[in-house]
């Protein structure tokens, strides 16, 4: 009984204190040396460095290019003005009258093309702001809105996208990024819509009652839109991504790779991050040939880059070490069980394991990485012998790990507000209702559309 008391403690000191802005990388494991000193399973130092710091290496070696590479190709984005040049294309295109969607299709579309959340939040908030400031919307609802766009269905849901949350499953069930394509549409479909209803309205209810778009002291830097690069330019790369992505994962998938099985792995096991690699690859040298005139620097473009995904791959490594040497306690095993023994699908048990270590790390990545890394295989021996589809599993647990993820604890939704110069009070009733209480929804509707056979 004091194991599990011990992992409690532990995981409710993980968030208290990832609030407070205690970095994870101190907090993983000495919270995790904490939950084993209370269980008194293991040695102390062995849990450290054969333990936490071997998973913390094995999670780097798999996802690390993944991580490098979609920085680099974020950075080309922004500083190129690619991003901007997408986005502002759009905003002139729907116009003011259309403010909120135009912010949401932005967003969805640079994010679904592989560009980075924080790029995205900070390459969109100038243009949200003088569309919402014209339309005379309110402020408040620019977090909701961002968010909406780039932290919901393109991240988890929509098939083939190239955020990070949809490639770790990849590997537990040996598919692709376009995995349960339909489930993913269906999704997205709840997620945008019943997101785009939610702003709306709210938008209506706060013009009805007078409120404008406020007087608030901004500093948004101003860009020049005659030397934003052309938009069929700008959003090439992001198409090369999506369809090489899709080639590439068919073609890895049927090719002869048994030489693979002196590595310890297969086809099935890397094709999807093979897959992206490549596509991300080819993306950055076809953007760098195509935005080279809009470049200052390019070698500085990509070492920002670069320098850029270390913290975030570390952030996340730490998080599955966390999660491994929890695994490893002899207390886990009635956790584990409790887990298991939720009545219904056992996709049910995933979305709930995913859903709550995403909301208790404040991070879709390392929440999910934790969860697959303590039961994907017996998830995936589940799906074997009940006949479930591998791809509903993908599909379920990146839905379900984008819920409970943005809590007010979340790295990424204090950044947006921050970027956008607003407090949780003003705006996370809208952030929560777009990334978390809609989110969650979605995920219902998947498990039930899944466990009638729809993949």
């Amino acid at each position: 009984m004091l194991g599990v008391l011990g992992i409690i403690i532990s995981l409710v000191l993980l968030m208290y204190l990832a609030y407070r802005g205690i970095t994870v990388l101190i907090l993983a494991p000495l919270l995790a040396m904490l939950a084993v000193f209370l269980s008194g399973d293991l040695p102390l130092l062995t849990s450290y460095t054969e333990v936490f710091m071997r998973d913390f290496a094995g999670y780097a070696k798999t996802y690390f290019p993944l991580f490098l590479l979609g920085a680099i190709f974020g950075k080309i984005m922004d500083d190129s003005g690619a991003a901007k040049s997408i986005a502002n294309f759009i905003a002139k295109k729907l116009g003011k009258d259309k403010a909120i969607l135009a912010v949401v299709l932005s967003c969805a579309i640079l994010t679904y093309g592989g560009v980075s959340l924080f790029v995205v939040a900070f390459a969109v908030f100038p243009i949200a702001a003088e569309l919402f400031r014209e339309a005379d919307i309110p402020k408040r609802l620019i977090p909701g809105t961002i968010a909406l766009g780039a932290f919901t269905f393109t991240m988890t849901a929509l098939p083939g996208s190239p955020q990070i949350q949809n490639a770790i499953p990849m590997t537990y069930f040996g598919t692709t990024a376009w995995a349960a394509p339909i489930l993913g549409i269906i999704a997205s479909i709840v997620m945008f819509g019943v997101g785009m209803m939610w702003l709306n309205s709210r938008a209506k209810k706060a013009m009805r009652a007078g409120e404008g778009y406020g007087e608030h002291k901004e500093e948004i830097e101003m860009f020049d839109v005659a030397k934003l690069p052309n938009v069929g330019i700008a959003i090439t790369p992001i198409l090369v991504v999506l369809v090489l992505n899709y080639i590439l994962g068919r073609f890895f998938g049927n090719m002869n790779a048994e030489y693979l099985k002196d590595y310890g792995t297969s086809i099935e096991k890397v094709k999807g991050v093979w897959s992206l690699i490549v596509s991300l690859a080819i993306s950055i040298i076809i953007a760098v040939i195509l935005l080279r005139k809009n470049f200052k620097s390019i070698i500085n473009t990509v070492n920002q880059g670069a320098i850029g995904s270390l913290l975030a791959i570390v952030n996340t490594s730490s998080e599955v070490g966390y999660g491994n040497v929890i695994k490893s306690l002899g207390a886990f095993a009635l956790i584990k069980g409790a887990i298991l023994a939720i009545p219904g699908t056992p996709l049910i048990s995933l979305a709930a394991s995913t859903s709550i270590l995403a909301g208790i790390t404040g991070s879709a990545s390392g929440g999910m990485s934790i969860a697959l890394g303590a039961l994907g295989e017996i998830y995936m021996q589940k799906a074997m012998l009940l006949g479930i589809s591998p791809e509903a599993f993908h599909r379920i647990a990146a839905i379900a790990c984008g819920g409970f993820d943005t809590l007010p604890h979340n790295g990424a939704v204090i950044t947006l507000l921050g970027i956008t110069g607003l407090t949780h009070k003003e705006s996370y009733l809208d952030i929560g209702m777009c990334t978390v209480g809609i989110p969650v929804l979605a995920t219902i509707v998947c498990i039930i559309a899944a466990s009638f056979g729809i993949v």
